[in-house]
């Protein structure tokens, strides 16, 4: 599983619509009994609505969100809360932007620039945190890595040919070698694909647009075309189809080479067995003795900081600058956010993530976000040791759940709390699924992963609109922008309930959020349907204004 990318970040093209129907639901607040839901939005969302989903309330606007802006309106008014630090665990942050720059946490030990590690942390100059990756950007995936190391020992090899010290060694090479296998041929085949489409797409786009004069042409001006013969009606076929994608040809033929350009992307640096994408670093990632290494460069090495672009969104729905007149409101206020560089395009290392919690930890955070995942670990001990240790200083991991569509309860993930099948070994991890705007059976993302064990809330996280690296905003989606939604809420209620520990924090996210009383669609798939209820452990959706309720009970 990778959560920085593939379609679970993709950008919105069309407005969502909401679902229909009524339910019961409990309350909005805690005194009441549970009444029947106000009947959900069934007219399309409007552009700010859209954008502001999130923070929407279920019993005022008849919208799934997380009440957030009921909470401020009627709750927190003029409160003043405590200032929290929030890490945010990603791929880079852009420290600049303008709905960030004066939310950022600045190490208050460090002088700036003076190559000195003043507050004598093991890194230097770290002013608004830690970037463990360097200057990487391109990584392999786990298994590819694993293939790489043990493809010498085990290739060509059978199970009967192994010892029994090997064998369970040999067993992840096959495992991570198939998987592999299986990858590389379907991003070929993609590849394959779409390049053929753009070969045909292409010219028949160039000959059209020559002879309508114009490239934005319709369906109806392609069947204006009088007595279209051999290639051209060949040429007015095809357009004609691929217009049912998309509303003009031009858009379309850019999705497509990007498509072309993310498989290729893929061939050449998730699944490249020849190259070691971490000597940039001269980093060993199987020796944890050493965690200093890397720089304070958290944005990445590029200048235009594309890098950074899951990281800033991320960051942005925690904490973009509240009512500062640009851009849009993060969930939380009274919040640093830590940048903590340790996620590449590819699978982290067990080593980065494991180093990352425990700076976080050290450093202050009292709320980490975890917005990364994967299915194969080679150091899982590290990263568990690492929950134990944020756990044990009071520190809340709210983490995603991961974007297969797949029940966690039956396969294992990383990060994770859950050492194989057993107790937990953290109650400050809280694990996020996500949630579209539309309250009827397609309420769960398609995408999200779910599980009665293995998932404890859900938030929103279908098109999700927050900051971007250079000053821009985009919709993106995933359970990555749900966790930060609901870490959002965590801070808000670390800063107005301080004497609230991790655990209790966890607990009031869980136990006060609003239950559905419907079957839910899983996996995108109408014929897979559970009650939502049974998906998680909370069975809930988390709410900020009951969160609050509660949290000023306790």
């Amino acid at each position: 599983m990778k959560i920085t990318k593939n379609i679970f970040i993709v950008s919105a093209v069309a407005a969502l619509m909401a679902g229909c129907g009524s339910t019961i639901i409990p309350s909005l607040s805690i005194d009441m009994e549970s009444p029947e839901a106000p009947a959900a939005k069934t007219a399309e969302l409007t552009e700010a609505e859209l954008k502001a989903w999130s923070s929407k309330d279920l019993q005022n606007d008849t919208i799934p969100g997380m009440g957030v802006e009921r909470t401020y309106q009627e709750i927190i008014k003029d409160k003043v809360g405590k200032t929290v630090i929030v890490a945010v665990v990603d791929s880079g942050i852009d420290i600049e932007h303008e709905d960030l720059k004066n939310v950022m946490w600045v190490n208050p030990k460090e002088i700036p620039g003076n190559g000195i590690d003043d507050d004598k942390n093991g890194y230097v100059d770290d002013i608004h945190g830690w970037n463990f990756l360097g200057d990487i950007v391109k990584e392999n995936m786990e298994y590819v890595r694993i293939v790489r190391k043990l493809k010498p020992k085990y290739d060509g090899k059978t199970k009967a040919s192994v010892s029994a010290v090997d064998s369970a060694e040999f067993a992840l090479f096959e495992k991570a070698n198939a998987e592999y296998t299986k990858e590389v041929e379907q991003n070929k085949a993609n590849v394959a694909r779409y390049s053929g489409m753009l070969g045909a797409l292409k010219p028949a786009h160039a000959a059209i647009s020559e002879k309508l004069g114009k490239k934005d042409y319709s369906k109806e001006d392609l069947s204006g075309i009088e007595n279209p013969e051999g290639e051209e009606k060949e040429q007015v076929a095809l357009l004609t189809q691929m217009l049912n994608y998309s509303d003009n040809i031009p858009s379309f033929i850019e999705r497509i080479q990007g498509g072309v350009a993310y498989f290729q992307g893929r061939l050449d640096s998730h699944f490249d067995t020849s190259t070691d994408f971490r000597a940039v670093i001269g980093d060993n990632p199987d020796d944890n003795s050493n965690p200093y290494y890397g720089n304070n460069d958290v944005d990445g090495p590029d200048p235009k900081k594309a890098d950074a672009k899951h990281g800033t969104h991320v960051a942005g729905i925690i904490a973009a600058q509240r009512n500062n007149g640009v851009g849009m409101n993060g969930v939380a206020q009274n919040v640093q956010i830590m940048a903590v560089r340790a996620v590449p395009d590819g699978d982290e290392y067990d080593k980065d993530i494991a180093n990352a919690i425990r700076y976080a930890v050290d450093n202050g955070a009292k709320v980490i976000n975890t917005s990364f995942g994967k299915y194969y670990s080679t150091h899982p001990q590290w990263v568990w040791d690492a929950l134990i240790y944020a756990s044990e200083n009071d520190v809340l991991i709210v983490n995603a759940a991961g974007n297969e569509g797949t029940d966690l309860d039956t396969i294992q993930v990383y990060p994770n709390d859950q050492v194989g099948v057993g107790a937990e070994i953290s109650d400050t991890f809280l694990t996020v699924g996500a949630l579209s705007p539309s309250y009827g059976s397609d309420l769960l993302a398609n995408f999200s992963n779910y599980g009665k064990v293995n998932v404890d809330v859900f938030g929103p996280g279908v098109e999700i609109w927050a900051t971007t690296p250079l000053d821009t905003y985009e919709y993106l989606q995933g359970t990555s922008m749900a966790s930060p939604n609901v870490a959002g809420v965590a801070a808000m209620l670390r800063s107005y309930y301080p004497k609230l520990s991790a655990k209790q924090v966890k607990r009031v996210l869980m136990d006060s959020g609003l239950s559905v009383q419907m079957d839910v669609v899983l996996g995108g798939d109408p014929e897979n349907k559970n009650k939502f209820e049974n998906i998680s452990t909370s069975g809930k959706m988390v709410n900020m204004y009951n969160a609050f309720i509660m949290a000023s009970r306790m």
